[in-house]
């Protein structure tokens, strides 16, 4: 029986010249997998027969899109997640699910191989790859880019030699990727991180710096669940696109960063991410209503930890897996709504309410129904600050 090696194909260049690049390296046969996460563009049965065009002997595309939304989307919401305190790691979240789309696939199709279109400095071939280990042992990888020296030119040559149907002649001068949850732009001009970016890097999100009226949003959860927009019943994937728009339209959610990739290097991102930022903003501060003072301070440590693991393309790892357990508790009364002004770039919190608030208004006010017994207080700093009194009387002896 031939060899078969399961693609992960989006359609462009690089994956489309990969399927026969494949097949004369390893003379295996290749079977693309195109996944969809909400990142637009073409119609996933145009890249369907694009892929049986290049040379595929099969070709699958998955919808998974509320796949995407609920079980890995809604886990980075619920954790807060944004790496080195920032991004809301769009591209590491869509990794996952590919992912699992890849090894079913190659079990279904008898496939012994895995294969990517990703280079060897980024972050993406480890994510793929360490995915792909976890979910199937026994299953190989291979990255035609970074693997047998696939360069821009020679795929444009090999594409041009094959007559594949594939447009060649117009190159980005940016390194784009997205999905439902985020947009992420790199290279070209931006690799020199002094200049700014400019407004055509941007296409989830608005200028924020234009002049316009400013958009007010209730966003109601349960359970650290996006439910409802403004009151209407939402799912999470309807919750992510209504706020893409609304938020993106006021220019929420621009980030500008040079981060620390996984291979070591520091390495200047674009990323737009309106939903997301807006969704995480609102989950927060309920969280700040509703989640117990010593939880709340740990659940900030499990959090950066969290989204370091994601960020490394450990998804899959006994370690998530714990701490999702962790973070799913920690949520159980993060019930309620939250409402924001989205203006001039920014998500800001403007009023709170829950049935499972901690807040207690006769305890926190200074006016009449104060219910507060501050004679207390005196004998709490006492005993609270006794250690650091006892440090102290010795360091003066010492003295």
């Amino acid at each position: 029986m031939t060899e078969r090696v399961v693609l992960a194909y989006s359609g462009g260049l690089d994956t489309s010249v990969a399927i026969g690049w494949i097949a004369e390296q390893t003379g295996a046969e290749v079977i693309a997998v195109a996944v969809d996460v909400g990142q637009g563009g073409e119609d996933l049965d145009v890249i369907r027969k694009r892929a049986l065009a290049c040379g595929a002997v099969e070709a699958e595309v998955a919808d998974a899109r509320d796949e995407f939304a609920e079980e890995y989307c809604l886990p980075a919401i619920r954790a807060n997640a944004l790496y080195m305190d920032r991004y809301p790691l769009v591209s590491a979240l869509s990794r996952p699910v590919i992912v699992k789309h890849l090894v079913t696939a190659a079990g279904k199709h008898g496939a012994g191989t895995v294969a990517h279109g990703c280079t060897g400095k980024g972050n993406d071939q480890v994510r793929f790859e360490a995915g792909i280990v976890a979910l199937a042992p026994d299953l190989a990888c291979i990255a035609p880019v970074r693997d047998y020296a696939m360069t821009r030119d020679k795929a444009i040559a090999f594409c041009e030699q094959k007559g594949l149907p594939i447009a060649t002649t117009r190159k980005s001068p940016y390194s784009i990727d997205q999905n439902v949850f985020g947009r992420a732009v790199e290279t070209g001009f931006l690799e020199d991180i002094w200049n700014a970016p400019t407004e055509d890097v941007y296409e989830y999100t608005a200028n924020p710096a234009e002049p316009r009226e400013a958009d007010e949003v209730v966003i109601s959860f349960e359970a650290g669940v996006p439910v409802a927009i403004d009151g209407a019943p939402v799912t999470v994937l309807q919750a992510i696109r209504q706020l893409n728009e609304r938020a993106g339209a006021q220019g929420v959610g621009r980030i500008d960063m040079v981060e620390d990739r996984l291979v070591g290097i520091k390495s200047r991102e674009v990323y737009e991410a309106p939903g997301a930022i807006a969704l995480i903003t609102a989950h927060q501060e309920l969280e700040n209503v509703t989640v117990e003072r010593e939880l709340a301070r740990y659940k900030r440590q499990v959090e950066q930890r969290w989204g370091e693991l994601v960020y490394d393309g450990l998804w899959f790892s006994p370690l998530k897996r714990a701490l999702d357990g962790f973070i799913q508790e920690a949520d159980q009364y993060v019930t309620g709504d939250i409402r924001m002004t989205l203006h001039g770039g920014r998500a800001v919190v403007t009023g709170r309410r829950s049935s499972e608030s901690l807040y207690d208004f006769g305890l926190a006010t200074y006016d009449a129904g104060d219910t507060f017994d501050q004679s207390k207080a005196q004998g709490f700093i006492e005993i609270f600050g006794l250690s650091s009194k006892i440090a102290a009387r010795r360091g003066t002896r010492q003295a």
